[in-house]
């Protein structure tokens, strides 16, 4: 081929800004979400979620289903943290019927939220790392949730999707094997997590596509509304177990885990931190938990007195909130959920700007998005 380069030609080309899609099935979105990708080359120059693929209208059933039946629906929002979407429901009943629950039943929901916070961050922490090259994560990471959903299982007959906790206290109570399993995973896992951070944490592959990485400035957390271990790896205070306790986190030391640097890797190192603090909150529950009472005497049906109620939790992503509006009959007149995912999501374009394809992907694992939580 002969003939004179145009150079205007070139130039054209390249500030040539192409649209392309991540998603809504891609392996690195972790769920129906889809990027719209604005690109220079490899550079990301705008991202656009797009979400709704698998909205299923739960708010809307809420005001046809009465309060226990709602429990069921909270578990299929961040399925993650079933045990904690079933808590916060079952707190704001509580709240608006003025029941005070048993001792023990209190100790039993803040111990199941902690397994599943330790659940849920070694599923992400198996996940991201597959997302970055290190298949051996996934083998790791699942093996130890393992135990996890076999205490669960056991527990309330369900490994994932769990409607135990409900308004009064709990379904049933435990196994007698309850307490000795659990002390068995976390002797189990003290010396099993360390393998994390000799495996990725110190990896100079991670480490280089991770740190100085998508950074998420103190002030930019507050604004977005980014809470859970996304908000706190930039400094941002937020863990609601500590400013407004509730369940029993009152009865034990709870100590917030906060870094300041507010990229991939302080992200990715605060889920470790947490995990760590995890296991201290239930080995001092266990000290705590009573013999007897798993529930408090309710009626059959619950009809909560007109006006408006709001609960918060801290559930493995950040702040659940539950808006409740009664008129005084057995099924809500509105119920609003303020789901973490959704607000963590929209920081993407923030952070994914400047930066390449390939670091959109430990952006977005770096957030651990649950979608069905985003859609409702």
């Amino acid at each position: 081929m002969t003939g004179k380069v145009n150079k205007r030609e070139i130039l054209v080309e390249q500030n040539d800004e192409y649209i392309i899609n991540m998603g809504p099935q891609h392996p690195s979105t972790h769920g129906v979400l889809r990027f719209e990708l604005s690109l220079k080359g490899e550079t990301v120059q705008r991202v656009v979620p797009h979400c709704g693929y698998i909205h299923r209208g739960i708010e809307k059933m809420c005001e046809a289903n009465t309060y226990r039946q709602i429990i069921h629906l909270t578990d299929r929002m961040d399925y993650l943290s079933a045990h904690m979407n079933n808590e916060a429901l079952s707190l704001c009943v509580e709240k608006a019927l003025e029941i005070e629950i048993p001792q023990r039943a209190k100790i039993i929901r803040t111990i199941l939220a902690e397994l599943s916070r330790i659940g849920s961050h070694q599923l992400w922490w198996a996940a991201f790392g597959m997302d970055m090259g290190a298949l051996t994560t996934f083998f790791y990471g699942m093996r130890d949730r393992e135990m996890i959903l076999d205490i669960f299982e056991e527990t309330c007959g369900s490994r994932l999707l769990h409607s135990y906790i409900c308004p009064g206290g709990l379904m049933h109570d435990v196994h007698p094997d309850f307490v000795p399993r659990i002390k068995e995973f976390i002797t189990y896992f003290r010396n099993k997590l360390p393998e994390y951070d000799r495996l990725l944490s110190g990896n100079v592959i991670f480490t280089t596509r991770s740190k100085g990485i998508g950074k998420l400035s103190y002030e930019q957390a507050i604004n977005y509304g980014v809470t859970g271990p996304s908000g706190r790896g930039s400094g941002f205070s937020c863990d609601v177990r500590i400013h407004q306790p509730y369940s029993a986190y009152d009865l034990v030391e709870v100590n917030e885990q906060l870094r300041t640097e507010g990229d991939v890797y302080s992200r990715y190192m605060l889920r470790i931190d947490e995990m760590w603090e995890s296991m201290r909150i239930i080995e001092q529950l266990i000290e705590l938990l009573p013999e007897d009472g798993f529930t408090a005497k309710m009626k059959p049906v619950l009809k909560l007195p007109a006006g408006s109620y709001y609960q918060r939790v801290e559930t493995a992503r950040g702040e659940l909130g539950i808006y409740l509006i009664s008129d005084n009959e057995k099924s809500p007149a509105r119920l609003k959920f303020r789901s973490p995912n959704f607000s963590n999501l929209f920081v993407m374009d923030l952070l994914s700007k400047g930066h390449k394809i390939a670091d959109l992907v430990a952006i977005s694992g770096s957030l651990d998005l649950v979608i069905p939580d985003i859609d409702r």
